[in-house]
């Protein structure tokens, strides 16, 4: 299977830092860097096996959190403790982190505003002549995305990977099936789609076509609640369902 998506379209290693704190309620503040690290580096490492078109700012960022980590594991230099206290080695980091933070905030803001005013976002599923409640959705990031990919391989039984039909699943061959299924049910779960796989081709192959068909705008990922189940939706004429928009 050869396919290459470009994650830099998406989002960079700021946003996955930023995603990571959020999710595990992480002080911004005060960053458990071993943690953070060996976290980052396992999302790195899903990126290549999936051969994914990585940012070299990605792999600059692991050299970073490393090498704090390691100024981090260092005795404390006691002639400098003498003169002036020893500035944090993450302090940095946590400078960067924040200003982007701030940045992705007023982002966020801005493009919620124009949402509401070009009210691009309709109910989902309006019963005819009955006002129902708004399903609200969050919107999806490339990380989570990734965390229910690592899920999924990790929850399909071994045994079934080892009978494997080579090129059985292409991407192209998934975005199409994506397509057709959409028109039809307007919204399918990640999950169910992962579930559903034969072996671990299929979840990539799967995966991929989701990335695909999100950077070509062909559908959008949604979940109810932060963190919550991924639902896809097809963007056709953009009426999509409340979507709000998600700052870290």
């Amino acid at each position: 299977m050869s396919y290459k998506v470009n994650l830099e379209i998406f989002e960079g290693p700021l946003d996955l830092l930023l995603y990571l704190i959020k999710k595990d309620h992480i002080n911004i503040h005060d960053i458990p860097i071993s943690k953070i690290t060996e976290q980052y580096l396992q999302y790195l490492e899903l990126m290549c096996l999936l051969d994914l078109n990585i940012a070299g700012e990605f792999l600059v960022m692991a050299a970073t959190l490393m090498h704090i980590k390691s100024r981090m594991l260092l005795p404390p230099d006691e002639t400098e403790a003498e003169t002036a206290e020893e500035e944090d080695p993450r302090a940095e980091l946590v400078l960067k982190l924040l200003e982007y933070k701030k940045f992705k905030e007023v982002a966020g803001f801005l493009e919620e505003k124009e949402t509401v005013q070009k009210k691009i976002f309709k109910r989902f599923n309006p019963a005819a002549g009955i006002e129902p409640e708004e399903e609200v959705f969050f919107e999806t990031s490339v990380f989570d995305l990734i965390s229910a990919f690592s899920k999924a391989l990790r929850d399909v039984p071994r045994d079934i990977f080892r009978e494997v039909i080579n090129d059985e699943f292409t991407v192209e061959g998934k975005i199409h099936d994506l397509l057709h299924v959409l028109v039809n049910q307007k919204r399918l779960s990640l999950n169910s789609l992962f579930t559903q796989s034969k072996n671990k081709y299929e979840v990539i192959a799967t995966f991929l076509a989701v990335l695909e068909l999100i950077r070509q705008k062909e559908i959008v990922g949604a979940q109810k609640g932060l963190f919550g189940e991924i639902f896809i939706f097809l963007n056709e004429e953009r009426i999509l369902p409340p979507m709000h928009v998600s700052t870290t």
